[in-house]
């Protein structure tokens, strides 16, 4: 959704501010209190499918926590192992308990390390399989691996798209590369937490008694369209309150590429400090079993969130190409002086523009936290952003999507040639060749210079 207040009286432009500082704070203070250390446990369920698909539960296996008693699975399969408090733990299976004829999927993955930060139990899951029959071992080139690999490159690409997208759009303009691009993202995983949790009773305490999301913990699905909405009235005021007061002072774009490198690192620490390190999982959807589908393996959490992901590219393409406000954006990215003097208004386009750049980057923060809820999740995908939107084209969306998809596949498909650990140079090595052959990216215009 585009939000433009650019011509709303000023005291209601304040009280927006306002609010998402209160919000803000309110959301960070929560998440410093301490949780309720009373009865916090780790449980699971172990149970594999026979050779007829049917669900057997592992009973009599014996599952630890280091440290503390040992526990055996019920009938059903289930265990629980209380712990004194938050904090890291490893989890191990005996496998000598197990039948003789089930085994773990991966034969060295006996234990499972988790970090219990939360007010609720931690979910975690052995992957177990019927041993009764030998499967043969699959060689590295397998059309089901390469299937795999790719449908899992498919899904971080659209990730990595509905955070591109705004920075491109950012940069197409007002020139600005965007820095802090990345904590918008990270806003979005943190503040996803936080509405998953708490509601807007986090902030505002009386509305406690009222029901979710107003008084308690909301579903993912309403906390990532709350974090959207935060999201975007936050890009709103970064540009209203800072960047276009920058812009009219005339402050050079390499001065406020600073100012974004800067307040990303102020960001970042703020986050720290009242989020605290580690990570953490929401309460919506943290354990899912994979389902097969075609021999490839996806949770319903994957499946969802890639369907939803690819809605929302399609509405914003459609936004950009047919409707009057994403015209503008067009426009003004190609030609910022040519549209200005026909008539357009640039500054209410940039306003738009950072809107709804964050309220994407906030949802794909919100994505990535579906595998982990850290203070630096945006951090840590800022450079893939970048390679994306330069890979496609600076300044141009749809590059940036084509960028991001590429880097993706990228990635997971290189783990067929090389170690897991060396996956991410391969995005770099791949954005280095392209630009080599073509220096404005993939969709960018060439231009003539001098």
């Amino acid at each position: 959704m585009l939000l433009n207040l650019a011509d709303r009286p000023q005291t209601i432009k304040k009280v927006l501010v306002f609010a998402l500082l209160g919000l803000f704070l309110g959301v960070f203070g929560v998440s410093r209190v301490a949780a309720d250390d009373a009865d916090l446990g780790i449980s699971g369920q172990l149970k594999y499918k026979n050779a007829a698909g049917e669900t057997i539960f592992v009973a009599g296996a014996t599952v630890s926590v280091d440290g503390l008693d040992a526990v055996t699975t019920d009938e059903t399969g289930s265990f629980r192992i209380p712990v004194p408090g938050p904090g890291e733990y490893r989890i191990s299976l005996d496998t000598a308990t197990l039948p003789e004829t089930v085994s773990l999927k991966d034969a060295n993955r006996n234990f499972l390390d988790v970090n219990l930060s939360t007010d609720r139990d931690q979910v975690v899951i052995f992957s177990l399989q019927d041993g009764s029959t030998s499967v043969a071992s699959e060689s590295r080139f397998a059309l089901r691996r390469v299937v795999q690999l790719s449908v899992e490159g498919i899904k971080f690409g659209l990730y990595l798209a509905l955070a591109s997208v705004g920075l491109s759009l950012i940069f197409g303009t007002t020139g600005l590369v965007n820095f802090a691009h990345a904590e918008l993202v990270t806003f979005g995983n943190l503040m996803g937490y936080f509405f998953n949790y708490y509601g807007l009773a986090g902030v505002v305490g009386f509305l406690a008694p009222l029901p979710a999301p107003l008084g308690s913990g909301s579903n993912l699905i309403i906390a990532a369209a709350l974090t959207m909405f935060a999201g975007g009235i936050l890009g709103y005021g970064l540009n209203r309150f800072i960047f276009r007061p920058a812009r009219r002072s005339g402050v050079s774009l390499l001065a406020q590429m600073v100012m974004t490198i800067g307040g990303s690192i102020l960001l970042r620490y703020i986050f720290l400090y009242f989020f605290t390190g580690g990570t953490r999982a929401y309460r919506s959807y943290s354990a899912q079993r994979a389902s097969e589908f075609l021999g490839i393996y996806l949770t319903p959490k994957d499946i969802a969130s890639m369907f939803v992901s690819v809605v929302i590219l399609l509405a914003i393409g459609f936004g950009l190409k047919r409707t009057r406000s994403g015209r503008a954006m067009r426009a003004v990215s190609d030609n910022r002086d040519l549209s200005e003097s026909s008539g357009i208004d640039v500054e209410k386009v940039i306003s738009q523009v950072w809107t709804t750049g964050a309220a994407l980057a906030s949802l794909a923060g919100i994505f990535f936290g579906l595998d982990a809820v850290t203070w630096e999740s945006g951090f840590r995908v800022l450079l893939f952003v970048f390679a994306s939107v330069t890979l496609g084209g600076l300044g141009t969306a749809f590059g940036a999507l084509f960028g991001a998809l590429i880097v993706g596949l990228v990635i997971n498909l290189s783990t067929l040639f090389i170690d897991v650990e060396l996956k991410n140079m391969m995005a770099l090595l791949a954005l280095v060749v392209v630009l080599m052959f073509k220096p404005q990216g993939l969709f960018g215009r060439k231009e003539r210079i001098g």
